[in-house]
């Protein structure tokens, strides 16, 4: 009887979760279109010619060499970025003329648009020119430099454990640049050469070891490009409005471009109790580069990021906070932890702390090799992650590391939160391609899995006596994390890949504890391996009736013989000879049509066929193959 009713609360809790996505389906097919699989863009900026933007208050003009006297009322007498920021109110909008902005620390609380002047493009920077260097000996270079920022690593970063790997002078948030050039931070003098930089905090002195004469040095001046604050600023209180920003460039601040201020809540919070204090921001086209830890801290209901670069960053590049109904659609996002900095769990994305229907659509993650990549962490509700590119997270070539140095990487990461929708994404060269850790009712369906493991966990990590305190408690407890669905998904390993391609995980310690098994449904799945004989299974499984609580299967029909309510429908091939793709060499990964396993695909639920504009339930993975 307490079976049936589970079974019964089980799929009541899958037709909620799947009518509040079907809603957000019906959205986003209406605001954008949605594919069956990743586009193949345009990704990232897409050049514009912008027309002066339709506003009900005043336009701006505004220029690198604008005047602060000047009204800054037309294109012929500009005024100054800080003087137009001080001065809009929503309603306003600000056109900035191209050119270079060394600006920085501009707060802001109205709801503006903020856009180039025709095609032009406006750059910020938040770094100044460093012009003055004095020679020493040994090809080192030093100069005088009054705005630094030193830092150090938050609180719960563990120094016994990390700091032999990360040194305490990588956590500071100065960055120099020689012609454009990233130099990396050293410790000490006698470290520093062409490559490198070092900062003595204490006399205000910037090292470097190469030759200034004749090339551009810039270091940093500003701590952040623009903020969007709650509170007053320049005499005005906020509006409440997230502000539209098009086509601008934010490059070289020494901890982040952008910030929106908004409630980060301390513990359970329902979702009609923050994400409130801006409402709206959209932010396209822009790009942003080079910041020392996060390119922006973003907060705020109905905030849209589309079409954007966000790159070479060090904790984050993007960090969305308690937000809820937000849409990241054919961004790019790359080179996240360029500073290769440990113990930190760094993510290009990362959807944090109670944030309710966060859609990610058709975006580019790739090359980063040290970052996780989309990262939904801390109680995130009915998440959507639908036909994303994921590719170089954190990968190593054949056997797994055997140091303890890097955690887990993940291209698609969802932790400690509570209904997801994984489908039509492709995952290509991830330690990691999906990592569900300690979550509820995950639906991956008819996701490409090439070089890239599918990892389903949960441990024994409970709100009691927890390192982070309050965050457990904002997911499922320990016995509710089930409910997730595997369906139609396609895994492929090369011969020099040496990883299991499927790994359902749990300690002993949770065997007896956490009941029911984590999947309800797993089925119609195809697994390729190019080798004849693998050094390590087909497939991890948790529970089992052992001291590690895990058994390994070699194949489908081993594992189906144990768990009969499995895979019923899925195949497995070994030795595949050649690629079973049209090219993976040019990154085509539609199977070739004479993968006759891959047209035994499940008839998809309706609700997930709409969200990833599937017609047919025709073929297995993110791409529909012809017959």
């Amino acid at each position: 009887m307490n079976n049936k009713i589970e079974m019964k609360q089980k799929n009541f809790r899958s037709r909620i979760f799947f009518a509040r996505i079907g809603s957000l389906a019906l959205m986003l097919l209406m605001m954008t279109g949605v594919y069956a699989q990743p586009s193949g863009g345009p990704y990232g900026p897409v050049k514009q010619n912008y027309q002066l933007p339709e506003v009900d208050g005043r336009i701006y003009y505004v220029a690198p060499d604008g005047r602060d006297d000047a009204s800054g009322s037309s294109i012929d007498a500009p005024t100054s970025i800080e003087n137009a920021i001080a001065k809009v109110e929503g309603g306003d909008a600000i056109v900035l003329r191209g050119g270079t902005y060394r600006t920085g620390d501009l707060q802001l609380n109205q709801g503006v648009v903020i856009q180039p002047y025709a095609d032009e493009q406006p750059v910020l920077k938040g770094t100044l020119i460093a012009d003055e260097w004095t020679p020493l000996r040994n090809k080192l270079w030093i100069t005088k430099w009054e705005k630094l920022f030193p830092s150090a690593p938050q609180s719960w970063w563990v120094r016994t454990r990390q700091g032999m790997f990360t040194p305490l002078y990588k956590f500071n948030d100065d960055m120099v640049f020689v012609d454009g050039r990233f130099l990396s931070a050293v410790g000490w003098e006698g470290d520093v050469d062409e490559n490198s930089f070092y900062i003595d905090y204490e006399a205000g002195l910037v090292y470097i070891g190469v030759n200034p004469e004749g090339k551009q040095v810039e270091i940093t001046a500003w701590n952040v490009g623009l903020e969007r604050v709650i509170g007053d600023v320049h005499g005005k209180a906020s509006d409440g409005k997230g502000y539209t920003m098009r086509g601008i460039t934010f490059t070289q601040y020494a901890y982040r471009a952008l910030e929106i201020q908004g409630k980060d809540p301390e513990g359970v919070s329902p979702e009609s109790e923050h994400g409130k204090d801006v409402v709206g921001t959209t932010i396209e086209n822009c790009e942003i580069s080079y910041c020392s830890r996060v390119a922006g801290y973003l907060r705020g209901d109905h905030l849209t990021l589309r079409n954007n670069r966000i790159s070479d960053t060090s904790t984050e590049g993007i960090f969305i906070l308690a937000s809820n109904d937000v849409l990241l659609e054919k961004n790019i996002f790359t080179r996240n932890n360029i500073e290769e900095i440990t113990g930190y769990f760094p993510a290009a994305v990362k959807i944090f702390n109670q944030c309710y229907r966060v859609t990610c659509n058709d975006n580019l993650v790739i090359d980063h090799p040290f970052s996780n990549g989309i990262w939904y962490d801390v109680g995130n509700i009915d998440g959507v992650f639908t036909n994303n590119w994921i590719e170089g997270v954190g990968f190593w070539q054949g056997e797994a590391p055997t140091d303890q140095l890097w955690p887990s990487q993940n291209g698609f990461f969802f932790e400690i939160s509570k209904g997801a929708l994984c489908a039509g994404n492709v995952f290509v060269n991830c330690d990691h391609g999906m990592m569900v850790l300690n979550s509820s009712d995950v639906k991956a369906y008819n996701n490409t899995f090439v070089n890239s493991m599918a990892c389903i966990g949960r441990n024994e990590r409970s709100a009691e006596g927890d390192h982070f305190g309050w965050h457990p408690a904002t997911g499922p407890g320990v016995d509710e994390r089930v409910g997730h669905e595997f369906v139609n998904n396609l895994l492929v390993a090369d011969a020099a890949y040496q990883r299991q391609l499927l790994f359902v995980w749990q300690p002993p310690a949770v065997c007896e504890s956490a009941g029911a098994n984590p999947l309800q449904v797993m089925d119609h799945n195809l697994y390729i391996r190019n080798t004849e004989e693998s050094k390590v299974p087909l497939i991890l499984w948790s529970p089992a009736d052992n001291e590690k609580c895990q058994n390994a299967y070699a194949s489908v029909a081993a594992f189906r013989n144990d768990h009969p309510e499995y895979e019923q429908n899925s195949y497995d091939v070994s030795n595949y000879g050649g690629s079973p793709f049209m090219s993976s060499e040019l990154g085509n990964y539609r199977l070739q049509a004479g993968v006759e396993a891959a047209y035994n695909s499940a008839k998809l639920p309706s609700e997930i066929m709409q969200m990833i504009n599937r017609k047919k339930e025709v073929g297995i993975g993110a791409y529909p193959i012809k017959k």
